[in-house]
């Protein structure tokens, strides 16, 4: 099992930045890719962003690119997402996710709000 617990959510002016960060543990050392995915009220749950380990590769949501910039620490246990040009179409709940050969799992969520 993987546990994934976020934190950084909240409310933002238009313009305004955030920073999210979903810390992963349990039988993590199995992972192939981590990431960020966000679903807003009456809207299917999209991909925002995410790396896959075994190449380094970091992938962006067309809706984000060039304002959101994820990151992760040494240990590769904790995955950051910066937003910056916040705009009110990113509100949305947001998920951390991770896959790998355990499965596939989802944070509980948190709530990004950004007021026009």
């Amino acid at each position: 099992q993987v546990q994934l617990v976020e934190s950084g959510g909240g409310l933002a002016q238009a313009g305004g930045s955030l920073r999210l960060s979903c810390a992963a543990s349990g039988r993590i050392f199995s992972s192939y890719s981590m990431g960020w995915y966000r679903q807003a009220p009456g809207k299917e749950r999209e991909f925002v962003a995410g790396i896959t380990w075994s190449d380094g590769i970091i992938s962006y949501g067309d809706s984000v690119k060039d304002r959101f910039t994820i990151s992760t620490s040494n240990a590769k246990n904790t995955v950051y997402l910066q937003m910056n040009s916040l705009k009110p179409d990113d509100t949305a709940i947001y998920y951390c996710n991770w896959y790998g050969f355990g499965g596939n799992f989802w944070g509980q969520g948190t709530q990004v709000t950004v007021s026009s």
